[in-house]
């Protein structure tokens, strides 16, 4: 199987190390950047780059599309016509309802585009920091839609197993992007709002320990893909930021309160249910 991933940045070229160590010899970039397809060469994790799609889009069989979520319909519309007969797509990206039911109408019919979102990603940005060690042991979600073959599901979920992630979950767009607010976008809130909220000249780093270390680590934010992940998904990230709100004003009226037991019942809640994931 020929397969070709636009975009050879953390995730992408975390994709082909990984591709690359369960066996797949024929492995293709594509990346604006020369400079990061030398650098994908050199570490041999893709057989060659190209910085236009072009050349290579009609050979291949599968197409990860490792791009920001505003370019991948567009990426479609532009080479409508330039598939391979039977080719399958999928993707990375961390919201779906943006794009995904028009994908679905303008994809060609003998075409198959499995929208998946690995949940395993880093701080930083580009091939300097891709790595497929991030995958072992991580959830793998894969959003269906009424024109996917079963077959083609199939293969995303064998392929998501060969890459090392441990839990392959299947869901629809509407769920995914309202949990992914959740799970996912409402943690960079908190880490931006933590971050941002310190006060200036007191040399915090001589004073934090592992909580606001992992609390923050995800602060060191890609401001470009970020945004669009947050304005992309506004409507369930607002739900989710309202709800955490409610629950720090919970805490916070205990402690005006000098409530001990208002605050123990909070803390047991918060365990049984950190446990129970």
């Amino acid at each position: 199987m020929k397969i070709l991933i636009v975009g050879i940045g953390v995730i992408g070229g975390g994709y082909a190390m990984a591709l690359k160590e369960a066996g797949y010899k024929e492995v293709y970039g594509v990346d604006k950047n020369a400079d990061t397809l030398d650098k994908a060469k050199k570490l041999g994790i893709i057989k060659e780059g190209f910085t236009s799609e072009n050349e290579i889009i009609s050979k291949v069989d599968l197409i990860v599309l490792a791009i920001y979520p505003d370019l991948v319909k567009n990426f479609i519309i532009k080479n409508k016509n330039k598939f391979k007969e039977n080719t399958l797509i999928t993707d990375v990206t961390g919201i779906k309802e943006l794009f995904i039911h028009d994908i679905i109408e303008i994809l060609p019919q003998d075409m198959d585009f499995v929208f998946a979102h690995p949940m395993a990603g880093r701080e930083k940005k580009g091939i300097d920091y891709a790595t497929n060690k991030v995958f072992e042991g991580a959830n793998f979600l894969i959003i269906e839609h009424d024109k996917n073959k079963e077959k083609n599901l199939k293969l995303i979920e064998e392929l998501a197993y060969e890459m090392g992630f441990k839990h392959v979950k299947r869901t629809t767009p509407k769920f995914h992007d309202e949990i992914i607010a959740f799970t996912s976008q409402l943690p960079h809130v908190l880490a931006v709002a933590l971050i941002n909220s310190d006060l200036d000249n007191r040399n915090t780093g001589e004073f934090i320990g592992d909580s606001y270390k992992d609390l923050t680590r995800i602060a060191n934010m890609n401001e470009e893909l970020w945004s669009l992940l947050f304005l992309g998904n506004k409507e369930n990230l607002l739900t989710a930021i309202n709800s955490f709100e409610n629950e720090v004003n919970k805490i916070k009226k205990c402690i005006e309160d000098e409530d001990k037991s208002g605050l123990e019942e909070l803390f047991i809640k918060s365990t049984k249910i950190r446990e129970m994931l």
